[in-house]
């Protein structure tokens, strides 16, 4: 054979096997992506069959991965890239539905979450939302990241059961995002509309749903109770609403009466009745627009450049019965816990000890419930108060004692079998006293009314004792100060009620550095003067001194006024006499 041909034959045969080795490659690509894929089953089959058997003559039925437009030479490889990327990218003409292995797979739906925040986003629920109210709240959060910094550290103890109850009971994970909006997290937040607690209930709502107030507690600052109260009032909102969540939300911010004058209003207009749409007070037009934005910043808080402090998915407390009243102090000792503590767990407490008349419950870290409740079983029922002895003195009343042992009228009355305010002089009362300090009970309503009322401030300070007559609002124009900011000082809400001889700081931009009714001052205060002539009768025992020390008058103006009478007689029963009195001094 020629040199030529044996060089040809030895070419070709090589393209042969590089040929072969392309063959070979080509179809162990094929076989791996084949095996990537689980099979269409028998009951997929049966599904496509009895589908074309009812379809009518000539139609074709595809199955739900099959292309309308397939390309023949499209590889198994490409169709695998895209079905990985398909959460971010493919439009839903493209996207082709997962089996349930590979979606176990791509999305492990089994595994636990990690911490809080990751078990919320991978249960939000609420359809997606775009408006310009909702951007606008989204970029403020973005910009404060150090303020979601604040409130995830805040949200430690409360967002794992929060996020429980919220499951238990069918609302939104969103909805545990709620007491940002409401709160911060604050568990002693107390507003301008009175509104107290995580979640923000008013005295009257919380009444309807079962949250007690009293002198020593306030359920609306109850974590557990609270949250309950809270997913009942949402989820009759959104019944009454046929479901939509946007419309309840903005019911519990600003009450149903509004939201249903707004619908109706649009309805006459022939307007949408959707939220978006909804002539609304300002603030809930930018409530549920925040509580949005923070679906989105938890959904992906790295592409806002936001850092959640991580909380356990976990139970941070455990709910303890204590079945009396117990001492806040001996709680700590009982727990080994700081006293302040106990009462950022349990701010529902208003004083320093739990309320006699219940609820009997304690919330407590996990580890330190099982100390606490070992060392309580063996502690004696009398031993869970301290108890004081106090003689009844003349002139002392329940009010003063009360005051004088930092404990309610009702306790001393329960505890002692007081049926009526009377008194007795020589007897003595048992009084339920703290077992420390009062300002050892940092959390406590006076030390919080305290410390607020510390605060620096811009103006000249003053300490007003509350006169008949007061109010915020006229407190406020004689100081020229601001009614909410005067209020807030002291801890209130404009709307609170201002009790005569309650001691209130102002911040005056008047100058005036004494207020007119601080005792401390020496001058005599400046009063209204409205005067009335009055008849009276002289009854058995009347004195000209005794009638004018009852009227606040002297008897030298009683003998101007009663040319007839004469000092040096007595006075006779039935006798008239006219006085002139200023009756904004006479008491009943």
């Amino acid at each position: 054979m020629p040199a030529s041909s044996e060089v040809e034959c030895e070419l070709n045969t090589l393209l042969n096997k590089k040929n072969m080795n392309k063959i070979s490659l080509i179809f162990c690509c094929l076989l791996i992506a084949s095996c990537s894929f689980p099979k269409k089953t028998d009951n997929n089959t049966h599904q496509l069959e009895q589908a074309q058997a009812s379809s009518p003559p000539g139609q074709t039925v595809k199955t739900a991965t099959e292309k309308p437009d397939s390309n023949v030479n499209d590889t198994p490889l490409s169709i695998t890239a895209e079905i990985i990327d398909a959460d971010i990218t493919v439009s839903p003409e493209k996207q082709t539905p997962l089996s349930e292995n590979t979606q176990q797979v791509v999305f492990p739906v089994n595994r636990q979450a990690d911490d809080v925040w990751e078990r919320l986003r991978s249960k939000f629920s609420l359809p997606p939302q775009n408006n310009r109210r909702l951007d606008q709240q989204l970029k403020w959060y973005a910009r404060h990241p150090e303020y979601m910094k604040r409130v995830s550290e805040r949200a430690v103890p409360y967002l794992h059961y929060i996020a429980e109850t919220a499951e238990a009971m069918n609302i939104p994970s969103e909805i545990a995002l709620l007491p940002i909006v409401e709160s911060a997290f604050k568990p002693f937040a107390y507003s301008h509309g009175r509104a107290s607690g995580i979640w923000q209930f008013i005295p009257a709502t919380g009444k309807r749903f079962g949250l007690k107030q009293n002198w020593w507690y306030d359920g609306r600052r109850d974590v557990y109770a609270s949250t309950i109260a809270a997913f009942e009032l949402l989820t009759r909102l959104q019944k009454q609403f046929k479901g939509d969540w946007l419309l309840a939300l903005a019911a519990y911010n600003s009450g149903e009466r509004n939201v249903h004058r707004a619908i109706r209003k649009n309805k006459r207009r022939g307007k949408p009745t959707d939220f978006w749409h909804l002539k609304l007070p300002p603030e809930t037009r930018a409530y549920v627009p925040k509580l949005l934005a923070l679906k989105r910043i938890i959904a992906e808080p790295e592409k806002y450049n936001i850092k959640l402090t991580k909380i356990d998915n976990e139970p941070y407390f455990e709910k303890v019965e204590t079945l009396s009243q117990i001492d806040l102090a001996r709680v700590a000792e009982l727990s080994e816990l700081p006293l302040d503590d106990i009462y950022k767990l349990n701010p529902a407490f208003n004083r320093w000890a739990t309320s006699p008349n219940g609820p009997h419950y304690i919330l407590l870290p996990i580890k330190q419930a099982a100390i606490f409740k070992e060392k309580l079983a063996e502690l004696p029922p009398t031993k869970r108060i301290q108890w004081v002895r106090h003689r009844i003195k003349n002139g002392d009343t329940l009010s003063a004692i009360a005051n004088k042992y930092h404990t309610s009228i009702s306790s001393i009355k329960k505890v002692n079998r007081i049926r009526k305010n009377f008194l007795r002089a020589g007897r003595s009362l048992t009084i339920p006293v703290a077992s420390k300090s009062q300002r050892s009970y940092k959390y406590s309503a006076n030390q919080r009314l305290r410390k607020q009322q510390s605060i620096p401030r811009n103006g000249i300070k003053i300490s007003h004792i509350v006169q008949p007559g007061d109010t915020f609002w006229s407190l406020s124009r004689r100081h020229k100060v601001n009614i909410r900011s005067l209020a807030k000082w002291n801890g209130m809400a404009p709307r609170d009620t201002l009790r005569p001889g309650q001691k209130l700081i102002i911040w005056s931009r008047t100058g005036i550095q004494v207020s007119h009714n601080d005792p401390a001052n020496l001058s005599i205060p400046k009063r209204r003067n409205i005067r009335q002539r009055i008849g009276y009768r002289v009854r058995n025992g009347d004195s000209l001194a005794r009638i004018a020390s009852k009227f606040k008058v002297s008897v030298r103006q009683l003998l101007l006024w009663n040319k007839r009478l004469n000092k040096s007689k007595y006075l006779q029963p039935g006798q008239r006499v006219t006085l002139y009195v200023d009756v904004t001094k006479q008491t009943s």
